[in-house]
Order: C-alpha cells, then sequence, then structure tokens
C-alpha cells in the first residue's frame, strides 16, 4: 500500500479530493497536524464525504510524531523546486509520498534531509503552481502504476 502524506492542509475539499483518491487508488492517507479544518464525524458528514468510512487514515498530530512514525524510512517529498522529475523514480509498494501545505509547502529541513528525494512535475505554462490535489493525483496514479497497484486492474 501506498502512502499519501499532508503536511498541515489547510484547505478542506483539498483533502476531501485527496482522500478519495486514496480510497480509489488503495492508499493510506496521512495527515500531518495541524490542520486547517475540522475532520470530526460530523463535519465529515456534512461536507458528504460518503468515501470516508473507507478511508485508510491516520492522523499525526504533529510534525515530530509523523518522523516517530516515519522512523528509518526514505519518503518521496514532492516539491516544485525538488530535484528529479516525478516519473523518473521506481516507485515501490509502501512507499511515502509527502506534500506540503498550499502555502508553506514543506519544512525545509525536511527537503534538506531528503534533497535527493525531492520530486517535481514539470510546469510549462504560465502558472505559479498547480493544485495540491491535483499534484497528488498525478504523483498517486503513476506511483501506483510503479508499484505495481493496476496489475490485476481492468
Amino acid at each position: 500500500m501506498l502512502h499519501v502524506a499532508l503536511y498541515q492542509p489547510e484547505i478542506p475539499p483539498n483533502t476531501g479530493n485527496i482522500s478519495r483518491q486514496c480510497v480509489g487508488m488503495n492508499a493510506c492517507l496521512h495527515l500531518i497536524g495541524p490542520t486547517g479544518f475540522d475532520i470530526s464525524d460530523s463535519a465529515v458528514r456534512r461536507a458528504g464525504l460518503d468515501h470516508w468510512c473507507d478511508l485508510n487514515l491516520t492522523v499525526h498530530s504533529t510534525p515530530d510524531e509523523f518522523l516517530k512514525w516515519l522512523g528509518d524510512r526514505n519518503p518521496w517529498l514532492v516539491t516544485k523546486h525538488g530535484k528529479v522529475r516525478y516519473d523518473i523514480p521506481e516507485y515501490a509498494d509502501e512507499d511515502i509520498l509527502v506534500f506540503g501545505s498550499e502555502t508553506q509547502g514543506l519544512p525545509q529541513e525536511w527537503l534538506m534531509q531528503w534533497a535527493e528525494r525531492t520530486v517535481y512535475v514539470p510546469i510549462l505554462g504560465k502558472v505559479r503552481s498547480y493544485n495540491l490535489a491535483n499534484t497528488v493525483s498525478i504523483l498517486l496514479s503513476h506511483a501506483s502504476l510503479g508499484a505495481g497497484k493496476y496489475d490485476n486492474c481492468r
């Protein structure tokens, strides 16, 4: 199972779209807090996230809690300033894709620690960046293909 980690996400619809993709791609979603919104049962019901009960979700209340869970594993960090184009690495089952918050990105110390494992999606047109949910969609779909997740799918 691939893991998608969102570092301090701020925009609820992005997380909702990403959670739906995680359910559809059989990936685990990790929210690294604090988040900028409520994910209580009532808030999720109000938002109409009917897939939420099928989501493999882990909430890490702080970045330190996430790093403790991460242990000695080496994640892929997704940033527009990455060193490697997203479609170059050979992703494997249990890989961890870490995405930054919509306004602040990822912590500089993380980018330095895993500098050789930073990936980017090329920006060819006149936009500053891509939407977080769209970027997760691109990476998760591609990584799932590389990790052999489509082998038994139609």
